[in-house]
């Protein structure tokens, strides 16, 4: 009976202690605010529960609650403390600092990691600027910074391969004097400013010079390979002018001057006879044959300069560029017709015509194409004949209209590679994709495919390569 008066007694004090308690907690949220209130409302519980341990002893279960319910409080507690204080208003002269200093809003810690400075242009920062920009910004970024080579570079390549040039001229001249060979002369983008990334390739153009009564052209559709691209030179008159009445004879094959045959004997004489070290020496210069490859070519080192070179036997009748570059294959009396000159003078002449932008946005794919790994079978050819094509749809080529041009150029480029028939501007019988694999073209369809939605990650992926 006793106990029980006791616990009643106990519940009344405790009643009246909780009265005490929400009377002063009320008050407290008027005076100290919710959080200065949420303060008192722990620190007093606290205390309570201290005098409840000090006047009974309660058992095992009763303490562990009392015990996780103060942890619990002081849980709270740290969580009301670590609420941060709102931030001060900003002035507008504040704003404008943080809006042209982006690293101004960052902590002290972040500006400056392990207590050493930053510079003022950091790679985050350069990232962080180059996603600013729009997509025909990043076009003439990439232009400038990655497309467009030195005057000093252009001009260097250019003199020293006058200067093999001139060499090797005296070299077949000396040696066969008997093939009327015409002035060689330097042909390619090095030499028409639309070579991209390095000065590093430029072509020989060595000319035959036949006789008009004892040769004749035969188109690529009268051919037994049936392509239009292609032709083959015939030897005429043969009853009236036997085999040796022309210097050109010990080429024929077949009835047909072999561009195969022609390409050996060049290819031998520059191999093993042509003194390169000597050459080289007087031009300061390492000049060095390329032995296994099919065309032929040299390579040039000049101090930091590397050079490729290409000699091209070329003949040419009226408005027809032949050159001695046959397709791979058995048949090697073809000639491969090259509109390379008419390429040119026509996007030339579109650009004069409408103050355009159209060698600029070439030069812009030329570039991504020969440093993307699955695009550098696409040539300049190929992207000049797209860009014509594509001329005679759309009008307005001036540079403000550069990323639409571009983009409108990926488009045409993926319908191609679709269908695999590219049609040459100039005689659409020929299809420039014939020498090119399906797998080739397949890979090529796909990475532009993926491009077409996002042409900038295109640019991104030359840059980062």
């Amino acid at each position: 009976m006793a106990e029980l008066v006791h616990k009643r007694g106990k519940r009344r004090d405790d009643n009246g202690l909780g009265s005490a308690v929400d009377f002063l907690l009320a008050n407290a949220r008027l005076v100290l605010g919710v959080g200065g209130a949420a303060v008192l409302a722990i620190a007093t519980l606290v205390v309570k529960r201290l005098i409840d341990r000090a006047t009974s002893s309660p058992d095992e279960d009763d303490a562990k609650a009392e015990q996780k319910s103060i942890e619990e409080s002081w849980q709270d507690l740290s969580l009301i403390k670590a609420v941060p204080k709102p931030p001060k208003k900003q002035s507008r002269a504040d704003l404008s600092k943080s809006l042209l200093s982006p690293s101004a809003t960052l902590p002290a810690q972040a500006a400056e990691p392990h207590g050493h400075p930053t510079s003022p242009e950091t790679p985050q920062e350069e990232s962080r600027t180059l996603l600013c920009l729009t997509f025909q910004e990043k076009l003439l970024s990439y232009y400038r910074n990655h497309v467009t080579i030195p005057e000093t570079d252009v001009a260097l390549g250019k003199q020293l391969a006058k200067d093999i040039c001139i060499e090797l001229q005296s070299f077949l001249q000396n040696k066969c004097p008997e093939l009327p060979f015409g002035s060689m002369f330097l042909s390619g983008s090095l030499c028409d400013d639309l070579q991209v990334v390095a000065a590093d390739h430029v072509c020989f153009m060595l000319p035959l010079v036949f006789e008009t009564t004892l040769w004749s052209l035969i188109p690529g559709e009268d051919t037994i390979v049936q392509d239009p691209q292609f032709w083959m030179i015939r030897r005429t008159d043969l009853e009236y002018f036997p085999r040796g009445s022309s210097p050109w004879d010990r080429f024929i094959v077949g009835g047909y001057l072999s561009s195969n045959v022609l390409n050996e004997v060049l290819h031998k004489m520059l191999v093993a006879s042509v003194n390169w070290p000597a050459i080289g020496s007087m031009l300061e210069c390492l000049i060095r044959p390329v032995v296994a490859s099919e065309e032929l070519k040299l390579e040039v080192t000049h101090y930091e300069t590397q050079l490729n070179i290409t000699l091209c036997p070329v003949t040419e009748a009226g408005d027809k560029v032949l050159l001695a570059m046959p397709p791979k294959g058995l048949v090697g009396n073809l000639w491969r017709q090259s509109f390379y000159r008419s390429e040119v003078s026509k996007l030339k002449d579109l650009d004069a015509a409408d103050s355009g932008a159209r060698r600029c946005c070439l030069k812009i794919l030329k570039g991504v194409c020969k440093n993307h790994p699955f695009l550098s079978k696409l040539t300049g050819s190929h992207l000049t004949h797209v860009l014509l094509h594509l001329s005679e749809a759309e009008s307005d080529w001036a540079e403000e209209a550069l990323a639409a041009r571009f983009q409108h150029v990926l488009e045409s480029l993926v319908g191609y590679l679709e269908t695999g028939f590219l049609p040459c501007y100039f005689n659409s019988q020929i299809n420039l994709f014939c020498e090119l694999l399906e797998e080739e073209i397949d890979e090529m369809g796909y990475a532009l495919y993926s491009a077409v939605s996002q042409p900038d990650l295109l640019l991104q992926e030359c840059v980062d390569k």
